[in-house]
């Protein structure tokens, strides 16, 4: 299944996803965690607490979030 709409990425499974921590947070423990989802989206989720929902975005949103972060909008 490919997301195409917010409802189809919360509808995605994510128990087999791969969940990863940036490489700055130097093994911390109050980090999030980010993992793709398949067909584009992007979830993310709290490492301290990982069986809390994961928000998800699409890649146009991720990308959005990643340029405001990376040019100080935010």
């Amino acid at each position: 299944m490919t997301p195409s709409t917010k409802e189809d990425l919360y509808a995605v499974d994510l128990s087999t996803v791969e969940w990863r921590k940036s490489p700055f947070s130097n093994g911390g423990e109050q980090c999030v965690e980010v993992a793709d989802i398949p067909g584009g989206g992007i979830a993310l989720r709290d490492s301290k607490n990982p069986s809390f929902p994961a928000l998800r975005y699409t890649a146009e949103e991720w990308d959005a979030f990643r340029r405001a972060v990376i040019t100080g909008a935010m």
